[in-house]
């Protein structure tokens, strides 16, 4: 029975992703089109970054600057790197895993930008020590609302910033050791049996994930009142959305794809095509998401030097008060 089966399924849906040169002959015109504007599209991208870095650079000051063009790298590269795996489908575990590490930090990142927006380490202290905070929050505690308020101190502040940094350094050393085994054949992502590696590295980091986008949620739903002005919601709305797109969307094609629920297309198997829609997706999403981060962050920061400097009054009021 099981031979028969196998005798009417096409070869290349049991093979590997195909080679980026067979990639390239299978394509018609249609393909031709829709690659090359994705391309394109990708290329955008990173050049709008680029020239974003630049005019960054130029005016605001460190370390504020170099927060930023981390946030604002994350579309343009995720595109970059799903353009890259698109054309080579035998790198997307490698393109995916560059995506997911550079994420990572942009996750601490986002919060780090939250604290300087409000002054800093040493004026969020100052401002919020002894200040209840509400730890409620998505994505662990959103439904537990009988948990108390907890007083923010320098202790509480040094977790909720480690909380945020451990994904970004065991994030990146897991996907190393990832690679490592995977160059040895003990990693395989359709591999489920319990004596895989992938079925206890995948879920741990899916843990990471959950503790350091806690610490990000509580800083903002407990200070973003105070930076409205700085366009802080939309901008907490696209890095939600990147997190979405580049992690929810990408887990649920490739569980659809090891099911079979996505038909195989030689040279395509159905992960390997599972694998090119979510390429293909993702970079017409990431272009899109690039457009609205640079408008974003260069709109608001246009109106800085003024800002600042009225800050600066007002503290300078606030000791001469106090005194």
């Amino acid at each position: 029975m099981e031979e028969a089966l196998n005798s009417n399924i096409d070869p290349a849906c049991l093979q590997e992703p195909p080679l980026a040169i067979d990639v390239i002959k299978q394509l018609d015109l249609f393909g031709l089109c829709l690659y090359s504007m994705l391309t394109f599209m990708s290329c955008i991208s990173l050049l709008l970054y680029l020239e974003q870095c630049v005019y960054i650079y130029k005016k605001l000051p460190y370390p504020k600057k170099s927060t930023i063009i981390w946030i604002n790298g994350a579309a343009p590269v995720i595109a970059t790197m799903a353009c890259f795996g698109m054309w080579i489908p035998r790198a997307v575990m490698f393109t995916d895993m560059t995506s997911n590490c550079y994420f990572a930090v942009v996750v601490y990142k986002v919060l780090v930008l939250m604290i300087e927006e409000l002054g800093g380490s040493d004026v969020f202290l100052k401002r919020f020590s002894g200040d209840t905070f509400k730890i409620s929050t998505g994505p662990c505690c959103c439904c537990c609302l009988c948990l108390p308020r907890v007083p923010m101190s320098r202790r509480m502040f040094f977790l909720l910033k480690m909380g945020a940094l451990q994904y970004a350094i065991l994030k990146t050393v897991l996907t190393v050791l990832a690679i490592i085994l995977w160059t040895n054949g003990n990693f395989d992502l359709s591999d489920l049996e319990i004596t895989g590696t992938a079925i206890w590295i995948n879920p741990f980091i899916g843990v990471l994930t959950i503790i350091s986008l806690w610490p990000v949620a509580i800083i903002f739903m407990n200070t973003n009142v105070h930076i409205r002005s700085r366009n802080i919601v939309p901008k907490y709305a696209m890095y939600q959305l990147i997190l979405v797109l580049s992690q929810l969307q990408t887990s649920i094609i490739n569980i659809l794809a090891l099911n079979g629920a996505i038909a195989c297309a030689p040279p395509f198997s159905s992960q390997a095509r599972g694998s090119m829609l979510s390429q293909q997706m993702m970079i017409m999403e990431m272009f899109i998401i690039t457009l609205i981060t640079r408008f974003l962050y260069r709109r608001t920061y246009d109106t800085l030097p003024s800002e600042a400097h009225d800050n600066d009054h007002n503290a300078r009021a606030l000791v001469e008060h106090d005194v």
